[in-house]
């Protein structure tokens, strides 16, 4: 598996993006789907990476910078048929890892709630992550929408 930056053009990323967001709005309402589209991930304060094997995408992430030393995970996603492989986790501990290395002190994240996203909060708790309250522009009082961080 080799983990590049960027990718955005590719036509294999621009579909699993698309399955995200169909994803997220199939067990959320659209009021709560904070994933970003392709725009929103070439924003300059968003870096993202796809997992590769050969020409085969793997999955993808991006981090987020927020300011005053935090960052936010965004559009973590793994392809069809790449499941219990360990992408999640090798893309994680590949953000993590660049978390640190830029210096940022804490990384947060927001996903769903249901029970769709069970396996996305069980990563995320095996790495550290904690809940904790809403950041950012996110609603408070989202029911759809889980919040967690992690301090570096």
């Amino acid at each position: 598996m080799e983990i590049r930056s960027g990718g955005l053009d590719h036509p294999a990323v621009a579909a699993l993006l698309r399955l995200h967001l169909d994803g997220m709005a199939q067990h959320s309402p659209a009021a709560s789907v904070h994933a970003l589209n392709l725009a929103g991930l070439a924003a300059p304060e968003v870096s993202f990476w796809a997992a590769w094997e050969g020409d085969e995408l793997l999955g993808c992430a991006a981090l987020k910078a927020l300011g005053d030393g935090e960052a936010e995970i965004k559009s973590m996603r793994t392809a069809p048929g790449q499941l219990r492989r360990g992408v999640a986790s090798a893309l994680l501990a590949h953000l993590l890892g660049v978390a640190r290395e830029l210096g940022y002190r804490k990384i947060g994240l927001e996903t769903g709630s249901g029970h769709a996203f069970a396996p996305a909060h069980a990563l995320y708790r095996r790495f550290g992550f904690a809940d904790c309250a809403a950041f950012g522009d996110y609603p408070a009082d989202d029911p759809f929408s889980r919040f967690m961080s992690l301090t570096l």
